[in-house]
This record gives C-alpha cells, sequence and structure tokens, in this order.
C-alpha cells in the first residue's frame, strides 16, 4: 500500500476544507480582523502620544519602584538608546503588538485556567491540547491566520495570541491548586461562600503564580514577534524580515538589540511584580 496517497489525500482535504472555511467565512472573520486591528491600532496610538522621552522616563520610573535605582537608570538609558537607534516608531510597534496580544491572551488564558484549577477533568482534557501548541513551530499558526485573515497585524495578533496563552492557563491552573488544605478548611468552618473563599483565599494564593504566566506570556509573545515580521505585523520583527531579505546587517543587528532591550525590561518588570505578589500572599 502506498502510504503516499494517503498523505495526498489528507493534504487536499485540508486545502478544500480551509479554501470552503475562508469563501464562506468572511462574516465572522472580516469583523474580527476589524476587532483586532482597530484594538492594535488604539493601543499604538495610545503608545505614540507622548514622546519616546516620555515612556522611557515612565519606564524608568516603574524599574526604579519595583526593582531598585540602579535599574530605573539602566532601563530609561535603555528605551532612550532605541529612539537613538531610530528605531522608536518601529520598538513601539511591536510594544504594541505584544502588548494587544498578551492581553487577549491572558483575557482568554486567566478564566480558563482558573476553571482548570477547580475542575480537574478540564485541566486534563486541556493539557494535551496546551501540549500540542507549546510543541508545533510557531510558524505554522500563521498560515491558516494568512489564508482567513490575511497579512498584516490580525494575523500577526492571532498567530501571538495562540503562543502566549498556554503559560497564562497552566500557571493560573497550578495557582489555584495551590492553596493549603488548612486554609481551604478554615474558609469551610468560617461559613465562607464559594465567592468569598475564591476571592479571599484561593485568589490570593493563586496571584503569585497567575503573574509568573503573565511574565511567561509576554516572553512567548516577543519570541513570536521576528517570526510575524513575515506577514507584515510592522515593527521591529517586519524590520529584522526586511533587512536580512536585503543583507543590511547593520538594520537587522539594531533591531535584534531593541527587541532585547523591549524583552529585558518588561521581563524584569514583570518578574519583581510577580516577588511582590508572593511576598504579600506570605
Amino acid at each position: 500500500m502506498d502510504i503516499s496517497v494517503i498523505a495526498d489525500a489528507f493534504d487536499a482535504w485540508t486545502d478544500d476544507a480551509l479554501g470552503w472555511i475562508s469563501d464562506n467565512g468572511n462574516w465572522i472573520f472580516d469583523p474580527l480582523r476589524t476587532v483586532l486591528e482597530g484594538t492594535y491600532n488604539g493601543v499604538l496610538w495610545l503608545l505614540q502620544l507622548p514622546p519616546f522621552y516620555v515612556i522611557a522616563i515612565i519606564g524608568a520610573l516603574f524599574a526604579w519602584r519595583l526593582i531598585n535605582v540602579a535599574s530605573g537608570l539602566l532601563a530609561g538609558l535603555a528605551l532612550f538608546f532605541c529612539a537613538v537607534m531610530g528605531l522608536w516608531n518601529e520598538t513601539i510597534s511591536t510594544l504594541a503588538l505584544v502588548t494587544t496580544a498578551t492581553l487577549f491572551a491572558l483575557m482568554i488564558g486567566i478564566p480558563m485556567g482558573i476553571v482548570a484549577g477547580f475542575l480537574q477533568w478540564f485541566d486534563r482534557f486541556l493539557e494535551p491540547i496546551l501540549d500540542l501548541i507549546q510543541t508545533l513551530p510557531p510558524y505554522i499558526y500563521l498560515l491558516p491566520a494568512i489564508a482567513l485573515l490575511g497579512f498584516g497585524p490580525a494575523t500577526a495578533l492571532v498567530a501571538t495570541f495562540i503562543v502566549a496563552m498556554p503559560p497564562a492557563i497552566r500557571l493560573t491552573s497550578l495557582g489555584i491548586r495551590m492553596t493549603p488544605p488548612a486554609f481551604i478548611e478554615l474558609g469551610q468552618a468560617s461559613g465562607l461562600t464559594p465567592w468569598q473563599m475564591f476571592t479571599k483565599i484561593r485568589l490570593p494564593f493563586a496571584i503569585p503564580s497567575v503573574m509568573a504566566g503573565i511574565n511567561q506570556s509576554l516572553m512567548m509573545a516577543f519570541g513570536m514577534v521576528v517570526i510575524a515580521g513575515i506577514v507584515g505585523s510592522g515593527g521591529l520583527g517586519q524590520t529584522i524580515y526586511s533587512a536580512v531579505r536585503t543583507l543590511d546587517m547593520a538594520t537587522s543587528i539594531n533591531a535584534a538589540i531593541a527587541i532585547v532591550i523591549l524583552t529585558m525590561v518588561l521581563d524584569r518588570l514583570t518578574q519583581s511584580a510577580a516577588r511582590r505578589a508572593k511576598v504579600g500572599a506570605r
């Protein structure tokens, strides 16, 4: 038996199914694209509103308050350096893309993680799906998104959303399950309602894990930035992709440095926020 016949039949079925969805699903995908791009454009407009030095100062103040004075100075100088390299607009576009995709991922991922933390069967149901999402190469998610949403920020947002969601679900679910039994028994003995049990006992213990999930979602989103440049997402990812195509090594290196700066600043800020949440939960 020729196994290639089965593979060819499966490929043909997949292409036909995707083509049918693309032809008949405009009533879903056109409004979805409008919502995604509208949200992205709104976040981008908000971030572009102040001058670059205001954003750098805000970043420095956050780092100072969450970490220390030295980290604040370094964060401010690092963001200022992105503007010195002439890549401030691209940096802000990347920040808007990552922020928007991560917000969407958290809006879906955190509630799903809470449910999975309470319902063990739902957690077991999600686990192989999340394993599959995190195992497949990230660029795989761009292919169907291009067919359904076309080129542009909407496709990049969908692919980044898919990649960023699993850590939020996993770590939120873990946080809900980490509540010490003694505190649950104390709440039950005190006559707390299920909602009070959640808000006053389970949620405070889960917050450090949820914050860690937010940090990991951000990092996964940044990992998708360069790949998303292929679909015309704008920002530093598209700058790197265009520079590589034209062998403009200087521009690609500058854009890579800007991505590293932005990633490190947000990583340190969210890690520090997670540590503070952990200390506050004790």
